[in-house]
């Protein structure tokens, strides 16, 4: 089969590799008819090199079509269309059962410590081909695939996959007051979908922060205070103190994480380069063990928040020692919550803001659909946020 393989900092390719097989009797063997390119695949590309391997085959928003199911699957069949979460979770486990899929006791990583398995996501989440390939071995076939409805195209379901979950829960995670003021720094597809959940769910005021015009102009065209960052942190702090008597706001968002731009980041910036270059070994060691991140879009948020406001992190942060103003926090009384999303856990949430209405407009929200043999130039189109590329979605 045809798949979208990792060889080196900025460097993806689409090869020939093996097709994937049955190895588990609950394994089912997905055809995918589309995969999205996330923002999470740019850390990929660029930062988290340390923990790639040559030949990972990348991606992990993948939906299609079940080809051929174990001896074991009696959930699923043949041709039954179906979604893909991120995480790899056996769905009865202890952490399972409890709403943390992203946590699955049966998938954990604990020779790295870290959570669940993901697809198409480095060593240090188990090394899982991943779905930007014409094929996809899937485990769990009884409880981790969504099978979702014939008929809607592909679009209407396939972000089930990663930026529904993912937005929805950095938005409860949020819990904004429905009378309160909503900041999601970032607006990349999982910070453009936090702010259409926040309004369809009641929130009075969003706020969008980015440097990008075009993303800025998507999200005010659905009614979201847009706030154009390359003016300044200052300029947009004070418009947002100005919105809310001089306290800042209920709830900040970030939804950019470690690869945040901005004045103070320089040398943040300049390690990450350094780590993504450095010998397999002993980049992984550096990452390991300091603190590669870049912390623009984190300073921000802890700025603007209202004393006794919440943080809500979605954005992927990856260095083991990057620093927090400990003083800050504890002295605004800011809670903090975080994650990697738990996708089965908002699946019911979900699938009914999935109808014929639309609501949050999933059926337009991809900018651009490529074939997979061009995946490459979409990887680098979309980390250079040319083009006005929000979403990026590949088909076989």
């Amino acid at each position: 089969m045809r798949a979208l393989t990792w060889h080196g900092r900025r460097d993806v390719r689409v090869d020939t590799v093996p097709d994937p097989v049955i190895e588990q009797p609950d394994d089912v063997v997905v055809q995918i008819t589309s995969s999205g390119l996330c923002g999470s695949d740019l850390h990929l590309y660029e930062v988290l090199t340390p923990f790639l391997t040559p030949g990972d085959i990348l991606g992990h928003e993948p939906m299609g079509v079940v080809a051929e199911v174990g001896s074991a699957v009696t959930e699923l069949s043949v041709g039954d269309r179906v979604v893909i979460p991120f995480n790899v979770s056996c769905g009865h486990c202890w952490m399972c059962e409890r709403g943390l899929q992203s946590q699955c006791e049966t998938t954990q990583n604990r020779e790295q410590g870290t959570g669940a398995s993901l697809f198409g996501y480095t060593q240090l989440y188990g090394q899982v081909p991943g779905g930007q390939a014409e094929y996809l071995r899937v485990p769990f076939g009884n409880s981790l695939p969504i099978r979702v409805p014939e008929g809607p195209p592909d679009d209407r379901f396939l972000f089930l996959s990663d930026v529904l979950p993912t937005a929805y829960q950095a938005v409860q995670y949020a819990a904004t007051p429905a009378d309160g003021t909503l900041v999601v720094l970032g607006l990349g597809p999982i910070g453009d979908m936090c702010t259409r959940i926040a309004a369809h769910l009641g929130v009075r005021r969003v706020v969008g922060v980015d440097v990008v015009p075009e993303r800025l102009a998507r999200v005010e065209a659905r009614g979201v205070t847009a706030l154009d960052l390359g003016h300044g942190d200052d300029e947009v702090l004070g418009a947002i103190r100005s919105m809310t008597r001089g306290r800042g706001a209920d709830a900040v968002i970030d939804a950019v994480g470690m690869e945040a731009h901005g004045s103070p980041v320089a040398a943040a910036a300049a390690a990450q380069k350094l780590v993504a270059a450095m010998p397999f070994g002993l980049g992984r060691t550096v990452m390991e063990t300091a603190g590669s991140d870049r912390t623009a879009a984190l300073e921000l948020a802890i700025g603007a928040v209202r004393r006794g406001g919440t943080i809500s992190l979605s954005g992927v942060y990856g260095g083991s020692a990057t620093p927090l103003p400990l003083l800050t926090l504890f002295d605004k009384q800011v809670q903090m919550r975080m994650g990697q999303a738990n996708v089965w856990r908002w699946v019911p949430d979900l699938l009914p803001l999935l109808g014929d209405d639309d609501p949050l407009g999933v059926d337009h929200f991809a900018t651009h659909r490529v074939p997979l043999e061009e995946a490459a130039q979409a990887y680098s189109m979309f980390q250079d946020k040319s083009d006005g590329a929000v979403k990026v979605l590949f088909t076989p």
